[in-house]
């Protein structure tokens, strides 16, 4: 499985990003140092000549404090068009919704597990809490110190302010919804 791919919209993804850390005065420098990426990964991102991982997408979100569908392309309307669909090493996530809330906004993910690999998620930013609804598959998921187990029917949520993973439990491919709320970080004064 191809794990760099963000589509539709993976073009407009790097422009977003420009757009975000230059509203926020980072260099570019800064913010691929405090996400944990290279510098030429970031600037190839920026540029759109290179396709981003989801683990590099939330490395970089995180760092400028903002929900994953902030560099999506938008999700599909009235008008169609499919939604954006972000895969990792092991996810693979389509962004159905986006509710937003004064102070809170909500992320809706139709969420795939493939058997096999593992996903290792990095941070997000303080007080972001992950919500999975296991329809198929057995899903392991949670904070790495603390994995959860949950099967068809069953419900899991943790607070995603520490590196999280996902795998499949078993043989089959895991099929869940997550929901992420993400509280909105104070703007500076």
């Amino acid at each position: 499985m191809d794990s760099t791919v963000v589509e539709p919209g993976g073009a407009s993804v790097g422009r977003r990003l420009r757009e975000l850390r230059e509203a926020q005065g980072l260099s570019l420098s800064a913010l691929a140092r405090q996400a944990g990426i290279g510098k030429a990964t970031l600037s190839g991102l920026e540029a759109g000549t290179r396709n981003p991982t989801l683990e590099t997408l939330y490395a970089v979100t995180a760092q400028l404090g903002v929900p994953l569908a902030a560099v999506l392309a938008d999700k599909a309307g009235p008008e169609g068009g499919s939604p954006p669909v972000v895969r990792g090493r092991a996810v693979v996530a389509t962004l159905l919704e986006v509710f937003e809330e004064a102070s809170v906004t909500y992320e809706l993910f139709r969420l795939r597990v493939l058997p096999g690999p593992a996903q290792t998620s990095p941070a997000h930013h303080d007080g972001v809490t992950e919500h999975i609804t296991v329809f198929a598959g057995v899903l392991r998921a949670g904070p790495l110190d603390a994995p959860l187990v949950a099967g068809p029917g069953e419900h899991i949520s943790w607070r995603s302010d520490v590196p999280h993973g996902f795998a499949a439990a078993g043989p089959d491919e895991v099929q869940a919804s997550l929901l992420i709320r993400y509280p909105r970080r104070p703007g500076p004064s």
